[in-house]
């Protein structure tokens, strides 16, 4: 039988092993990484708190701004068309019925919860058209602590042949017309509606908020740069440490 010694191997004495120096100091030093964590997301919380209050704050600043904004634009002809058209994403939902529509588009809001983190939604506002009876579109998403999301939108009241989504799209010289499921419209669809509250992304209202809402003039202008330098202001990075929901 082949020893511990032969194999070059140090024997086992009884009790030997069972509490590891190194094991010990690697214990304490995770214990005291947890502690540090700890503070760490402590701060977090208490950044996003303050991000929430300066947001909170600066939403009121911002909301005449935004009122006299949507004044002037209303005296420019197609200014949301040529703005949505300009968006290398959401441009390209936009069929040729729904250009005909948007030029009846007068304005966009975006209305934030009064504490940021519950939910916003998402208004058009129409002049009177050919196509549906509603003046105003809007699609709401609130956000429940537990992660889930309930999204209501307007259904839309299309006129006697003029629906451009469903179904029943309307007649044209006696020929029925080509259905387009990526219309825009279909973007208050309650099946789509349903999948995003499952957890599917809502490209849409991700650019309409984060995107044209902020700063429609530089798609009107076409002033998109194919890279953009990133937005690193304390705003953005105070964010993106924010460890609660917004």
């Amino acid at each position: 039988m082949v020893t511990a010694e032969q194999k070059g191997k140090k024997p086992r004495t009884d009790g030997e092993g069972a509490s590891d120096p190194i094991d010990a100091a690697l214990l304490h030093s995770i214990e005291m990484l947890q502690e540090i964590q700890e503070e760490i997301d402590k701060v977090n919380e208490e950044a996003c708190d303050k991000v929430l209050e300066l947001e909170q704050k600066y939403n009121e600043v911002r909301r005449p701004i935004y009122v006299q904004r949507s004044t002037i634009i209303k005296e420019i002809s197609d200014f949301w068309l040529t703005a949505f058209l300009s968006h290398p994403v959401i441009g390209e939902l936009l069929t040729e019925d729904d250009q005909k529509i948007f030029k009846h588009l007068e304005s966009i809001d975006v209305d934030e919860s009064k504490d940021i983190k519950s939910g916003y939604s998402i208004t058009l506002t129409f002049s009177p058209n050919p196509y549906f009876e509603d003046t105003k579109l809007t699609k709401a998403y609130s956000f429940s602590d537990d992660g889930s999301v309930k999204v209501k939108a307007t259904s839309i009241k299309w006129k006697e042949g003029m629906d451009i989504v469903n179904d029943n799209a309307y007649m044209k010289k006696g020929d029925k017309r080509i259905l387009i499921d990526e219309s825009f419209f279909t973007w208050f669809d309650d099946k789509k509606n349903r999948s995003f509250a499952h957890g599917g992304m809502d490209e849409v209202a991700d650019v309409i908020k984060e995107e044209l809402w902020p700063n429609p003039l530089k798609y009107f202008n076409n002033e998109i740069e194919e890279f953009e330098p990133a937005d690193d202001g304390i705003e953005v990075i105070l964010l993106h440490i924010c460890t609660c929901k917004v």
